[in-house]
């Protein structure tokens, strides 16, 4: 099985893509810079809060989860 992903990270990668700032996307959150650190350094994160961020940055995070799942079951049924 592959490393679990640390959603926290991708969304750390997608703002640095887009080059765009954590206090950018605390102003589009309406929170607290310091907010957007812990959310960064989690591995985890509420799958609403996990659609807002989505949608901010317009990127499907779910989408790659399930490719996740995906590539993950089928390498625990070969």
């Amino acid at each position: 099985m592959n490393d679990e992903i640390h959603i926290g990270k991708l969304i750390q990668r997608k703002l640095k893509e887009q080059e765009r700032s954590g206090a950018w996307l605390a102003r589009k959150l309406f929170t607290d810079p310091s907010n957007v650190s812990k959310i960064i350094r989690k591995q985890h994160i509420d799958t609403e809060l996990l659609m807002r961020i989505s949608l901010i940055l317009n990127f499907d995070f779910f989408n790659y989860l399930s490719e996740s799942y995906q590539t993950n079951r089928q390498n625990m049924a070969d």
